[in-house]
């Protein structure tokens, strides 16, 4: 990284400036990522999350429960109808 050479005071001000936004909007974004953060992890939202989840994993694998059920279904649908 080269050296910024300046040619006068205003010019280092005008840098200064700039860098201490910079640090402003940084710091900003950090407080706001971190209300975020705490907003999020509430009962309701962790609840939530963890009932998306299986819900999601039953959701995509309803078709080999399904398979893997229907036999036995079908075979004690018959055997009731059988008499047995």
């Amino acid at each position: 990284m080269e050296k910024k050479k300046y040619s006068s005071y205003a010019e280092i001000d005008r840098d200064l400036e700039i860098l201490k936004l910079e640090k402003d909007i940084n710091y900003q974004k950090l407080v706001l990522s971190f209300q975020r953060t705490k907003e999020s992890i509430t009962p309701q939202n962790i609840v939530n999350g963890f009932v998306s989840s299986y819900t999601d994993y039953f959701k995509n694998s309803y078709p080999q429960i399904l398979q893997s059920i229907l036999p036995f279904v079908i075979n004690w649908f018959t055997n009731k109808k059988r008499g047995r």
